[in-house]
């Protein structure tokens, strides 16, 4: 597995939790929170995909 494929699948990973964490918060400022961190890491992937996708193109 190359970095970027570590890189993406740590994020993946990353967003899974976050979703989690903010599913079970009883705090509504913590769930907010970890909902956005949850995009966040969410695009971050979606931007290694694109870089992946660019790279297995060139």
């Amino acid at each position: 597995m190359t970095e970027l494929e570590d890189r993406l699948e740590r994020f993946e990973t990353l967003t899974a939790e976050c979703e989690l964490i903010a599913k079970l918060a009883t705090d509504s400022r913590k769930r907010e929170f970890y909902l956005k961190l949850s995009e966040q890491y969410r695009q971050l992937a979606a931007d290694m995909r694109q870089a992946l996708a660019t790279r297995a193109a060139a």
